[in-house]
């Protein structure tokens, strides 16, 4: 896979059992990539490690004065300067490569599982969690697959090494070659410690990125009660725990890098020494001396690369962790369904609550638990919370649809709807029937006043449509956003739309001229608004309480709110006290009116009674 080839036609099912497996199948993924590096880093880190034998071949040429061995030296130091120019551009290269192709790849997995679990995902994952996750973790764990090809190269380079200092000059290389394996495994005490440090600073990071998400999610909130000092404070004391555990994680990071340099000084400074003594003796000639003590430099650069894996890993395994975490999350129902895709149409029915939604219709649905009437709203979708009985759209169960075409036929907005960055235009392309016009969505859901501030807040934006939305609508009041997300639901034209409360942050007279759009622009396709609104109940067809779990009452408004006691504490949001009293007063009026009846000696057990009634209500 190339950069240019991306994004994946399928990134594949990813082993999400753990982290080390997940980067372990990563890894298998990407064979012809990280073979493709293996051989460039080969020649790269050969043609280094052979120069210090170019070297020491040319110095003992010019002691023994001979011009032709002096010229192949030459020859061969040319040959080698040609191998690590050409095996450090295509390792750099296929290296990037590794890395953009392996960070793309679990950029796929983690959108297409967010796609598949839509909000769920936030209820059983921190939003702040999805954020780290998505964006530093991925880097993390792209720098570990690429990074494994270039240190399983150096690893082989300092093995030939090894072999070929013993063959070349046995008593020197004997020291070589002991030495270097205490070098690569003088650090492996201290990794445990490092990695736990690093995880400590990643965990502190992911919680300072969750509490700043939250904190730019209600921003506005927040200054209208002035809290925003208080989360400001709680945002700098986050940041400097973060600050404290990366201080601590560099030291000992450091310390590690101290070593890998003061190790490698004395092994050259003993291999110096020796090689001194032997050639005093006459065992080794100056150029072979030379050649040793040149090679043990050199191999300090291939050293650094395992302190930088042994960096990566402790670096991306609590990233991989966290992205497997992510991952491994599925939904309650298949996404590939049991029946053909095709979409059906008719009345939508939720046997679990005994919820009938008539096609072609308003439907509202009246719930006095806010959170209960937002998992409802999920399970009408087709994307219930919990595993139980599948709602039906014309008899055919959602949950045995493909998720794309279980989508296609219900829509489901949540109450608090995402925009994101882009031009108005960007925003609103939505896979549509292409039945309704964009600007008449954008007048039903009345967002005259949004259009025009999304022109005031933009640069050379004569059409509205060409107006720059920020990330999130941030530039925008809560009620400006709802309306616009409102609009975006209304393009799609869906056989079902279903809305979770979508006029909660709009004025009375805003809602009331939404209510008339809704139901104008939706006039014969089913649609189900869940709201205690009355101006939205009384533009209804049909007005459903559902209560404890269970439809309780069917009708329209005017008559529910009259008869039907629950209905009416929701809706007028009257409390415990004022429903007593006004059930009192109804009471004590029914027994007056008896009372007053009871006008002879046989109506005197009524005439009893009532005045048994009037002292139970007083």
């Amino acid at each position: 896979m190339q950069i240019q080839d991306l994004p994946y036609p399928d990134p594949g099912v990813p082993d999400a059992r753990s982290g080390p497996r997940f980067l372990w199948w990563l890894g298998r993924n990407q064979l012809g990539g990280q073979f493709r590096a293996l051989a460039w880093g080969l020649l790269h880190f050969v043609a280094v490690s052979a120069q210090p034998f170019c070297v020491g071949y040319a110095v003992q040429a010019v002691v023994d004065r001979s011009g032709a061995r002096l010229a192949l030296a030459g020859g061969l130091m040319a040959l080698c300067c040609v191998g690590i120019a050409v095996g450090d551009t295509f390792l750099h290269r296929a290296a990037v490569t590794n890395w953009i192709t392996a960070a793309a790849r679990v950029q796929q997995l983690l959108a297409r599982k967010a796609s598949q679990l839509g909000s769920a995902l936030t209820r059983r994952v921190a939003a702040g969690e999805v954020v780290a996750v998505s964006t530093g973790d991925v880097e993390k764990i792209g720098w570990f697959v690429e990074s494994v090809s270039r240190f399983t190269a150096a690893a082989l380079t300092v093995v030939l090494v090894c072999v070929g200092l013993v063959v070349y000059q046995p008593a020197l290389g004997l020291v070589v070659a002991v030495g270097l394996p205490v070098l690569a495994l003088a650090v492996l005490p201290l990794l445990p410690r490092a990695t736990r440090r690093a995880d400590f600073q990643r965990e502190k990071a992911g919680r300072a990125t969750e509490l700043a998400s939250d904190t730019v999610a209600g921003l506005r909130v927040l200054r209208g009660i002035g809290g925003e000092e208080l989360f400001l404070d709680r945002y700098r004391r986050a940041s400097q725990e973060v600050r404290q555990a990366a201080v601590r994680s560099a030291r000992m990071w450091s310390l590690i890098s101290a070593i890998q340099v003061l190790l490698p000084g004395l092994l050259l400074i003993a291999v110096v020494c020796y090689g001194i003594h032997l050639a005093r003796q006459g065992r080794i000639t100056v150029g072979e001396l030379v050649a040793v003590y040149s090679s043990v430099m050199v191999l300090t650069y291939p050293l650094r690369h395992f302190e930088e894996i042994a960096m990566a890993y402790s670096f991306s395994r609590p990233s991989a962790r966290r992205a497997a975490g992510v991952l491994s999350l599925e939904r309650v129902t298949d996404t590939g369904g049991s029946r053909a895709a095709d979409v059906p149409s008719g009345d939508l029915y939720d046997p679990d609550t005994g919820l009938l939604a008539p096609a072609g219709r308003l439907t509202a649905v009246v719930c006095g638990d806010p959170d209960a009437a937002g998992r409802l709203a999920e399970r009408l979708g087709g994307h219930p919370a919990e595993a139980g009985i599948s709602v039906l759209l014309d008899g055919v169960p959602l949950d045995e649809l493909p998720l794309d075409t279980a989508r296609t036929a219900v829509l489901v907005q949540d109450k608090d709807p995402v925009l994101l960055s882009g031009s108005l235009r960007e925003l609103l392309d939505v896979p549509a029937s292409g039945a309704v016009d964009p600007r008449d969505a954008l007048a039903a859901a009345q967002c005259g006043d949004v259009l025009e501030a999304l022109v005031q807040g933009s640069f050379d934006a004569e059409d509205p449509m060409d107006a720059r939305v920020t990330e999130r609508g941030r530039s925008l009041s809560g009620g400006q956003r709802q309306r616009l997300a409102l609009a975006r639901s209304l393009i799609t034209d869906p056989g079902v739309l279903v809305l979770d409360e979508p006029t909660s942050a709009v004025d009375s007279h805003t809602e009331a001229r939404i209510a008339e759009g809704v139901r104008r622009l939706r006039a014969g396709r089913t649609t189900v608004v869940f709201t205690s609104s009355p101006l939205l109940l009384d533009r209804a067809d049909r007005v459903v309480l559902v209560h404890e779990g269970e439809v309780a009452a069917v009708g329209v408004h005017r008559e529910l709110v009259h008869t039907e006691p629950r209905y009416r504490a929701v809706v007028t949001r009257e409390t415990d006290e004022e429903r007593a009293f006004g059930a009192g007063s109804e009471a004590m009026s029914k027994a007056m009116s008896a009372a007053s009846a009871a006008s002879g000696p046989e109506d005197e057990g009524a005439f009893r009674g009532a005045l048994e009634e009037i002292e139970e209500t007083a």
